[in-house]
């Protein structure tokens, strides 16, 4: 009888587990595509290229507002309602792809989606990787947010300095971190899953919204950081 209860308490785990999971990859997917029309629609309005990149501190607008949005998301999810939580979300989004259409600008169409396919493929593995591996990654977890805040800061430094060698390298180190984030990530969310076996469907919607917020990053990184080396520039 244990070990018919155990047997059906492990199923329950993952199929929890696996209903968050598909839940957060339709989130994440809502997100990337809500950025990408944001991307496409800033591109092609000259008033808004003139409005968001006409001023070079613009830019730093939108990332303190992006970081407040992650930071109010993920520190507040469990205050919030489930509807709000979608809604900071798709303003996250929205504001993301304003900032992204910068790419459009510098480097060639061609080559935008040839290295999001890549980033891609890269991401799907090593999501891929975290599901089903037996190894606990949670050790990871200092080093790489370790690495991210060193990540930021040269990004910071880099932006008076403009110099391109220490740009080749953050894009290196930037590409191990989030491949390794992403893997992290999945596993972290894998292992949510199966502890809320059993809780109700707003707070699975809750760890949902969470979890896409925290893919789409590591996603949306790998892919910036990979231009780098993939993308070519405009003449």
């Amino acid at each position: 009888m244990n070990m018919q209860n155990n047997t059906f308490t492990t199923h329950l785990s993952r199929s929890d587990s696996n209903v968050l999971l598909n839940s957060v990859y339709h989130w994440m997917m809502i997100g990337l595509l809500i950025s990408g029309l944001s991307a496409f629609m800033v591109i092609h309005s000259a008033p808004l290229l003139h409005l968001l990149f006409g001023n070079p501190y613009m830019i730093w607008v939108l990332f303190l507002i992006e970081l407040g949005l992650v930071i109010a998301i993920s520190a507040g999810i469990n205050k919030m309602d489930v509807s709000t939580a979608r809604i900071l979300f798709i303003l996250f989004s929205v504001i993301d792809g304003m900032t992204l259409a910068s790419i459009f600008l510098i480097y060639t169409e061609a080559s935008i989606v040839t290295t999001f396919f890549i980033a891609a493929a890269t991401f799907g593995v090593m999501s891929l990787y975290g599901y089903f591996t037996d190894t606990d990654l949670s050790s990871w977890g200092s080093l790489l947010f370790a690495g991210l805040i060193g990540i930021i800061i040269a990004l910071v430094v880099n932006f008076f300095l403009q110099s391109p060698m220490f740009e080749w390298w953050i894009s290196v180190i930037g590409v191990i971190i989030f491949v390794g984030l992403t893997a992290y990530d999945t596993q972290k969310i894998k292992a949510m899953g199966e502890a809320m076996a059993g809780d109700d469907a707003q707070s699975l919607s809750r760890v949902a919204i969470v979890g896409a917020l925290a893919l789409y990053l590591d996603f949306i990184n790998l892919f910036v950081m990979m231009l780098e080396f993939f993308g070519n520039e405009r003449n």
